[in-house]
């Protein structure tokens, strides 16, 4: 059965548009420009950081984020970048007695947004910056599993990409939700993987309560 639910940040829960567009502004490149270039690079199942390289080689994103925040355009977001559907889902999730968590590829100031933001929403949250390892790796999902107080079996994992997410997942012994939202999300939906790999396939966070509800009454009722 399902017993605990895992969440990505970026496609999953955030709106990224706003953030890719501040990345485009600091690059001086229109921000259509850099939309199209990052569509193309992930379309190429490259590293989305090499969209960077392209306007400017030897880009370094981690030193950039600093010249960022020192020039007072940290990166940041908020209610307003939240996806509509994630407050409801949550609140189901949690009154059906789920353990709930998130955990994704973000820096220490977006695991501090995520605390203000997410209080009382969910049980934990982890940051690949805290852990020290990130997505795909599969010590990523070894962390997920240790910190969440069930068996790996029995964890969802949710996001929006095939290879970051849905892959070193299922390897780990999890359950998966693919969304279908977001630039992987949109790029990755029709592949051979997406189709097989997810426990289930969702158009919206809105459709996991129920999913979920009938899957564990199906496993309850063949056990």
């Amino acid at each position: 059965m399902i017993r605990a639910v895992v969440f990505d940040v970026g496609e999953c829960l955030v709106d990224e548009t706003r953030e890719y567009g501040t990345w485009a502004d600091w690059l001086g490149v229109p921000r259509h420009t850099f939309a199209a270039r990052f569509g193309a690079v992930i379309a190429q199942g490259r590293n989305y950081r090499d969209t960077f390289q392209e306007f400017q080689p030897g880009f370094d994103l981690y030193a950039e984020r600093e010249k960022r925040a020192q020039a007072g355009q940290a990166e940041h977001f908020d209610e307003s970048d939240l996806y509509p559907d994630v407050r409801p889902a949550l609140a189901q999730l949690r009154a059906a007695g789920l353990w709930l968590g998130i955990a994704g590829n973000q820096t220490v100031r977006a695991g501090r947004i995520l605390r203000e933001l997410f209080t009382d929403d969910v049980d934990l949250i982890g940051t690949s910056d805290d852990w020290g390892t990130s997505k795909p790796d599969p010590k990523f999902f070894v962390r997920v599993a240790e910190v969440a107080p069930h068996d790996h079996s029995e964890i969802l994992y949710v996001g929006d990409r095939v290879d970051n997410d849905l892959r070193p997942a299922v390897a780990a012994g999890m359950h998966t939700a693919l969304i279908h939202r977001g630039p992987w999300g949109t790029i990755q939906w029709n592949t051979a993987e997406a189709r097989e790999l997810p426990t289930f396939r969702i158009e919206s966070l809105a459709e996991l309560p129920e999913a979920i509800k009938k899957f564990n009454e199906r496993v309850h009722s063949q056990s």
